[in-house]
């Protein structure tokens, strides 16, 4: 290589913006991009927990699944298909705004 194309390629480096993106490798920190995907996935699997027994806990409430036919039993089939309420959000809102049973205070 040439004195002038060693010239020509310093001012082309000096001219390169610095490599600060996140798009460049080495620079992207796997560690923190991991344990945020395993948190947001460990939230949302403890959201889907959380609706489906406060389902289960408004349906024992509300003895939506009462036997017909021996009113001391409950219907376990119907347990493991009632919604009693319209939306999934409507439980995971209960749950997280009534730390206590009601009735306890």
């Amino acid at each position: 290589m040439s004195e002038k194309e060693k010239k020509l390629m310093a001012i082309y480096r000096e001219t390169r913006p610095p490599s600060v993106f996140v798009g460049v490798p080495g620079t992207v920190n796997h560690l923190v991009w991991s344990s945020l995907a395993i948190l947001v996935g460990l939230m949302l699997w403890l959201s889907i927990a959380v609706v489906n027994a406060e389902n289960l806990r408004h349906a024992l409430v509300s003895k939506a699944c009462q036997d017909r036919v021996f009113a001391a039993e409950l219907d376990q089939r119907c347990l493991a298909f009632v919604q009693t309420r319209d939306h999934w959000w409507q439980h995971l809102h209960y749950a997280l705004t009534h730390l206590r049973p009601q009735g306890l205070d």
